[in-house]
């Protein structure tokens, strides 16, 4: 906005005419009466009416013109507002129809990273579900390789117990031959003896 000082107007020529115009008007009514004379005195009358009126003449014609440059100064800018209010109301239409593309293009990418959200959590899914079946089968394949190393323990304890039992047997049939082959000795070596 303008300030004050900015907007007031320059004093006219006109007025300034009327304004001195005004003032010969008091000087001859005041020298009329200062005369003393009747002739003088309406004489000066007249004057001053006829430079009041004048004057006021004057006064008006340049009232008249500044309401007309007032008006036509308001009917510019209010054209002027009008031209801008318009091309506010084009920037704002624009601004709203980009919006609303990208509101649609963000709405659209929403919607696409939904679906890939949700193909992903069913994919999440799945696997965990597999990987919940592998777990459990890992589970059981070594809780079976655990009861398998503890069969193949036993049957190894078992194999290592009957080699030793079948050394052990082996060895006491040695003995047993050996003992043997010493009675078989001793009881023919009497009758080799009384041979």
């Amino acid at each position: 906005m303008a300030t004050s000082a900015s907007r007031r107007r320059q004093r006219s020529t006109r007025l300034t005419v009327a304004t001195v115009l005004l003032v010969i008007a008091a000087v001859v009514v005041i020298a009329g009466v200062a005369s003393g004379s009747f002739v003088l005195t309406a004489g000066a009358a007249i004057a001053a009416l006829v430079l009041g009126a004048a004057a006021t003449k004057i006064t008006a014609s340049e009232l008249a013109q500044s309401r007309r440059e007032a008006a036509a100064d308001r009917a510019r800018q209010a054209r002027e507002y009008s031209e801008l209010t318009a091309v506010r109301a084009k920037e704002n239409a624009a601004f709203i129809a980009g919006m609303e593309t990208r509101i649609e293009e963000r709405q659209k990418l929403i919607g696409e990273l939904e679906l890939a959200l949700s193909g992903a959590q069913r994919t999440v899914a799945e696997t965990t579900l597999k990987l919940g079946q592998e777990a459990r089968r890992a589970e059981q394949a070594e809780t079976r390789l655990l009861d398998e190393s503890r069969r193949l323990d036993d049957a190894e304890t078992r194999a290592a117990e009957a080699i030793v039992t079948v050394a052990e047997l082996e060895q006491e049939l040695v003995d047993l031959k050996a003992e043997l082959h010493a009675w078989q000795d001793a009881a023919t070596a009497p009758k080799r003896a009384t041979a």
